[in-house]
């Protein structure tokens, strides 16, 4: 589907461990390492690190490196000076960067529509004409998807509503967000809304429900005006300038009812084709010049109209690196001139990196979120490992289907067979080359990618792209990270801030 560049050699195993190392210190903390990019990164599971010279690190390969020396001292804080490990910290760290694996699902998407008033280059999901009522969730379904939701075990629930386009079943959507609540005055959990919508069939009264009840808004902006059009194909108009009017009178209500906008305004999603590539500057500037203050660059997944696209919109691996650390500069470089713009992906892995704290964003987690962090809820009640899963069921394989609401118990669903082989596949203790990568702390597996790509939901790392691009984005941070630049560090530190909405 994509050409793979050849891949460059992953870290040797810890098994394979360094002279002068005992089994006992190889078993009490000697650190994962890469040495691939002139300089080397230290990591333990609870996800510290440190990165070293060639000097340091055959200091400690050789069992050279003294405890109270400068090396000694910052490897003993970061709990990797072999056979010097405080066992039960380092413990207690890592159930602490795990902890969402302690509660059931939490993220459930909603899918209460397949119709879509725009056709895009790139859908994932496979959407349907405006005409084709077929595909629109029925209230009876709403009903027990919503039940089905509030039997998960998680503390808080998160009903996120996609499509097609979710407002043209606006019946299903209202619907859902009224009985939740209902349901949650008994239930007390916590309750949140979110809506992935083009914007388009959002008139003011809908506009107004939605504010009132929560549910915050997430759309679709590709870049400037000729970039967006031409990956957004919109039989209403011109989907730029539909989507920019509403985002600001949107945004312009969120102020005028004394909202910090910092927090509340409509976010913009970004998807990566091959007409992206060389815009980096243009990409970042529309959204700088838009007042959107965070850019997420995410490559393309290979399902929906995007796989039979593929060879218009597609690339390789090497040229969405390419396209993503020029961005990444550019981002770096309007930063250190005073504008305030983030980028997701790198804002996820950093803040695994230089926090106790671990995001929780469902591809990047071991196992990943499919089937024991989220599900995802087809129009017609089906019920599915995640959103991607059910994006391959509209492709014509159920592999990833998990049951159906109203009939299938929910103990059934959460401990699906289906569910125990993805947690396997996606646990990186368990995956050859990903057990001893010292980029294991702060990554993730996707079955589904894997199974899209390779016909197997275990996959082989060499083939994967979403690990070729993982380690290529990890490659970049760390490099930075080693350079040790205090203005960088800074918006770094200023991108893992959170601030609870």
């Amino acid at each position: 589907m994509t050409a793979r560049p050849a891949k460059e050699p992953v870290n040797k195993a810890l098994k394979d461990k360094p002279a002068g190392i005992c089994d006992e210190c190889v078993a009490e903390g000697f650190p994962a390492f890469r040495d691939a990019l002139g300089f080397f990164v230290l990591t333990n599971i609870a996800g510290k690190w440190l990165t070293v010279s060639r000097k340091d690190f055959d200091a400690l390969k050789a069992g050279k490196a003294k405890a109270n020396s400068a090396l000694g001292k910052k490897l003993r804080e970061r709990g990797m000076f072999p056979g010097r490990v405080d066992r039960e910290a380092l413990v207690a760290a890592y159930r602490e960067k795990n902890r969402h694996l302690f509660a059931g699902p939490n993220l459930h998407i909603v899918i209460v529509t397949l119709r879509c008033n725009q056709q895009c280059a790139y859908c994932h999901a496979s959407r349907r004409r405006m005409d084709e009522r077929r595909y629109d969730m029925t209230l009876d379904t709403a009903r027990k998807v919503a039940d089905t939701i509030f039997e998960t075990t998680s503390p808080s629930i998160t009903i996120e509503f996609q499509g097609g386009e979710p407002v043209a079943n606006w019946p299903a959507l209202k619907f859902i967000v009224e009985y939740a609540q209902k349901k949650n005055a008994t239930a007390g959990k916590q309750l949140n809304f979110s809506l992935v919508t083009n914007l388009s069939l959002l008139d003011k009264a809908k506009t107004k429900f939605l504010l009132d009840n929560g549910v915050l808004l997430c759309t679709s902006l590709d870049g400037p005006a000729d970039l967006h059009r031409a990956n957004r194909t919109f039989s209403g108009g011109d989907s730029y300038d539909d989507t920019i009017r509403r985002m600001e009178r949107i945004n312009a209500e969120y102020k005028k009812r004394g909202y910090d906008t910092m927090l509340y305004h409509v976010d913009a999603l970004m998807t990566t084709t091959r007409a992206s590539l060389g815009r980096a500057r243009d990409i970042v500037d529309e959204y700088l010049s838009r007042g959107i203050k965070v850019l997420h660059l995410r490559p393309l997944n290979p399902m929906g109209f995007a796989q039979k696209t593929w060879q218009r919109i597609g690339y390789s691996d090497a040229e969405f690196l390419a396209f993503y650390r020029d961005t990444l500069d550019y981002v770096i470089e309007r930063n250190l001139k005073g504008d305030e713009i983030q980028e997701r992906m790198s804002a996820i892995f950093l803040t695994k990196i230089l926090t106790e704290r671990d995001p929780n964003f469902l591809d990047l987690r071991s196992p990943c979120g499919a089937g024991i962090g989220q599900l995802a809820y087809n129009h017609d009640g089906m019920i599915f490992t995640c959103d991607e899963g059910r994006m391959v069921h509209q492709m014509g394989d159920d592999i990833f289907a998990l049951g159906k609401a109203g009939e299938t118990p929910y103990r059934e669903i959460v401990s699906h067979e289906t569910v125990k082989a993805i947690g396997v596949a996606s646990c990186l203790d368990c995956l050859p080359r990903c057990a001893e990568c010292a980029y294991r702390p702060y990554c993730g597996a996707c079955p589904v990618v894997n199974y899209m790509e390779q016909g197997d939901i275990f996959g082989q790392r060499a083939r994967s792209s979403r690990c070729a691009i993982y380690i290529g984005v990890l490659d970049y941070l760390f490099r930075r990270l080693h350079k040790a630049d205090k203005d960088v560090l800074n918006i770094f530190s200023k991108w893992v801030t959170f601030r609870q909405r």
